[in-house]
């Protein structure tokens, strides 16, 4: 079994039942992932400006700075390409398209697809 103790993930949802549900997700399917959780866009920033990360999942409705901010803030001032996933109960095709043209790499509506979860994560960290 592969060890992924060298990949780490920034989890952004305001929802801690939702981080939870991501966390066993991810640890289940890469064991030894180290894993930063934040409670907004806000947070996860100041995370990133402490530690690079190979992944970033966010959801998009968080008070203080949304997903939206987050991806831009990672894009323009960061100045990161670390590939971002939008992980949202908002499934539009208006938001999907804003979530992508502020930079994100994919999107996952809630409630999630375990399957397509996976997939999506397996497309962008290795």
């Amino acid at each position: 079994m592969r060890s992924w103790s060298d990949k780490r993930v920034l989890v952004a949802d305001d929802s801690q039942t939702m981080r939870m549900l991501l966390l066993f997700h991810l640890i289940k399917m890469m064991p030894g992932v180290k894993i930063t959780e934040a409670v907004n866009g806000a947070d996860a920033i100041e995370w990133l400006k402490k530690q690079e990360v190979d992944l970033i999942l966010t959801d998009m409705n968080m008070p203080v700075m949304d997903g939206a901010g987050l991806i831009t803030a990672v894009r323009q001032v960061l100045k990161r390409d670390t590939p971002i996933i939008i992980i949202t109960t908002k499934g539009e095709r208006r938001d999907q398209e804003r979530g992508m043209l502020s930079g994100a790499n994919g999107y996952v509506t809630k409630p999630i697809d375990i399957r397509q979860f996976r997939e999506m994560i397996r497309k962008f960290i290795s």
